[in-house]
């Protein structure tokens, strides 16, 4: 008995000497902890394709007098990787409507704006000359899409990643595509052996 008292306490002494410690760092870091997607791909791809549409001419001269309304349909990912594209289109938005040039619709929160309507439409709790009533939201113009893509190579312990992000703008009415373009990120890692 005694020892095994002794050994429960020396393993809670020594747990409890295993503390990890957490910092903050920058999130504008560059992050080079492994070849997979992280946050400064996902920041750069955002940056580029963001700054590639504001400076077209195609897309100066859509937005010159008015501010297009835009819903995003999402990036397919095509990558072997688990990545959340829906990340890359939130930034990819909201850095377009920071820009003062586009308005949004959300198409993911259409399901939560008809129940709201319906609530304020058919119960007996909201004062109707308050609710908001149905047929009064705004069409989009133009769909933005796109896809994230890799190509993965090995050669020994060195590896190689190729990422290409294609994206799309297109206009609605006429299917016509505004505007298009693709930012590409390539990443290597070379393993060194322990010794050498």
């Amino acid at each position: 008995m005694k020892k095994s008292a002794i050994a429960l306490i020396g393993l809670a002494v020594l747990l409890g000497g295993c503390t990890n410690k957490v910092t903050y760092e920058d999130p504008n870091a560059v992050d080079t902890t492994s070849v997979d997607f992280n946050s400064t791909d996902l920041q750069k791809i955002a940056n580029n394709m963001v700054d590639s549409m504001l400076m077209s001419p195609s897309i100066a001269a859509i937005t010159r007098n008015n501010r297009p309304i835009v819903f995003v349909d999402g990036i397919k990912n095509k990558t072997s990787q688990h990545i959340d594209t829906e990340s890359i289109t939130d930034s990819i938005s909201t850095k377009m409507l920071n820009s003062g040039k586009f308005r949004f619709v959300d198409m993911s929160r259409v399901n939560d704006v008809r129940k709201q309507l319906n609530f304020q439409n058919h119960d007996e709790l909201v004062d109707q000359n308050t609710a908001i009533k149905f047929g009064n939201m705004v069409g989009a113009q133009y769909m933005l899409y796109g896809n994230l893509s890799s190509i993965v190579q090995s050669n020994g312990s060195d590896k190689d990643v190729y990422y290409k992000m294609t994206m799309r703008l297109m206009d609605l009415k006429t299917g016509l595509i505004e505007w298009a373009d693709e930012t590409q990120i390539r990443k290597q890692e070379s393993r060194a052996l322990i010794g050498f």
